[in-house]
Parts: structure tokens; C-alpha cells; sequence
């Protein structure tokens, strides 16, 4: 039989630098690191070092999972750009998945996936059983927000509470760590994926992603 698939998934879209290792439904390594700054230099010795820690190299990849947003401007740029970077040099699948869509993987029944978006804002997208119900969108906090209201609805995400006081549901954790759920959403898609990821952007202000690509090292 062949292997199970290796994807490396990893996500700096918030203020963390985050990765997983995923071969076939086994995570290999995880990793999740808080930070406000500082990224982009962490970013590919985190990479290195979860490889490293499970005796495998770049080469043995099969595809690279990516957040792609809603989040920071700048580290949905660093973690998109060098997704590219890779999928390039290795000759391997770059799958985007959302973070809204990492909320809700793995999950059953209606979910809303809900992400601060600060100034009064929440990224939000509905799920049923994994699958999305609509699309992402930016809302404010003091708008109608009923049309998302559904029996059994449970919030998942960093604006979950924020959501299911107004909507009067419950709350509920993600089944998986942000990258892991990345990881696992595109386990599913890496296959069918033609493709690069691209940036998720759902302010006006970041809807102008650069097309500048950053350097890779694979040493």
C-alpha cells in the first residue's frame, strides 16, 4: 500500500506563528506559539524543527495546508507567500483553507465559526457538520445579526461568547487546534486542489493582497 499522504500545514494570521504535521489522520507534530510579531523569522525554523523532530524532510511532503485569513494583514501575507514558495520549489499542492473553516472542521451539526475582527467587527461563516452554509463575512456586532440564529447552533471560534450572547446559543471549542485543523481540511482537498492559495480579505482596506512571493530555504 502507499503511504499515508504528509501534509505540513501552518498559519500566521493572528498573533501566533502555528503548525502541524498530519500524515494520513496521525498528527506527527504540533505547534503553536504566541506572538504579536516576529513571524516571518519564526516561521520556517518552527517548519524545520517539526520535520526534524519526526525524521522527514521537505521531500517527503505531499502537499502544504495554509490559513489563508480573515486575520492580520501582514501575517496572512507571510503565511500565504511562503506556501507559494514551497509549493514551487517542492512541486507539491499549496491548499488555502480558511480559519473559519479550521474552526469548524471536524465539527457536527450547525456551528457559526466566529473570529474577533476588532472595531466592533466579527468574521463569521456558517457550518453544518463541517460544510459550509454560507459565506464568510465581516459584521458588526450591533447589527441584526438573526439570520444566523438556528436550533442547536453553537458558536466555536475567539468571538464565540461575543456571538452567542446575542444570538442566545451556546458555546462550543473547536475540535481542533487552528493549525491541525487546517492540516486536516486539506488532507481532504490537496488531491483536487489547481490552484494557489490565496489571501482572504474581508475589510476594503486589505482587499489589494502583494503578488511579491518570499524567499524559501529548504536547507
Amino acid at each position: 500500500m502507499p503511504p499515508d499522504p504528509l501534509i505540513l500545514a501552518f498559519d500566521t494570521s493572528a498573533a501566533h506563528c502555528a503548525a502541524a504535521l498530519l500524515s494520513g489522520d496521525r498528527v506527527l507534530g504540533l505547534e503553536h506559539q504566541e506572538m504579536a510579531k516576529g513571524q516571518a523569522e519564526q516561521l520556517f525554523p518552527l517548519l524545520e524543527r517539526l520535520l526534524a523532530e519526526a525524521g522527514l524532510g521537505w521531500g517527503d511532503l505531499s502537499a502544504i495546508g495554509v490559513g489563508i485569513g480573515p486575520g492580520n494583514f501582514t501575517g496572512i501575507r507571510i503565511s500565504v507567500a511562503s506556501a507559494r514558495g514551497l509549493a514551487l520549489s517542492l512541486g507539491i499542492p499549496a491548499v488555502g483553507v480558511s480559519m473559519l473553516e479550521s474552526l469548524a472542521a471536524g465539527s457536527k451539526g450547525p456551528v457559526l465559526a466566529c473570529l474577533d475582527a476588532r472595531r466592533n467587527g466579527v468574521f463569521v461563516q456558517p457550518f453544518d457538520d463541517g460544510i459550509p452554509t454560507g459565506e464568510a463575512a465581516l459584521v458588526d456586532l450591533d447589527s441584526d445579526l438573526s439570520a444566523y440564529a438556528r436550533h442547536e447552533l453553537r458558536c466555536v471560534g475567539t468571538a464565540a461568547t461575543m456571538l452567542a450572547l446575542r444570538l442566545e446559543v451556546a458555546v462550543a471549542e473547536p475540535a481542533y487546534p487552528p493549525a491541525e485543523g487546517i492540516a486536516r481540511t486539506a488532507s481532504e482537498r490537496w488531491r483536487q486542489t489547481t490552484s494557489r492559495p490565496a489571501p482572504l480579505y474581508l475589510r476594503p482596506a486589505d482587499a489589494a493582497p502583494s503578488r511579491d512571493s518570499v524567499p524559501v530555504r529548504l536547507s
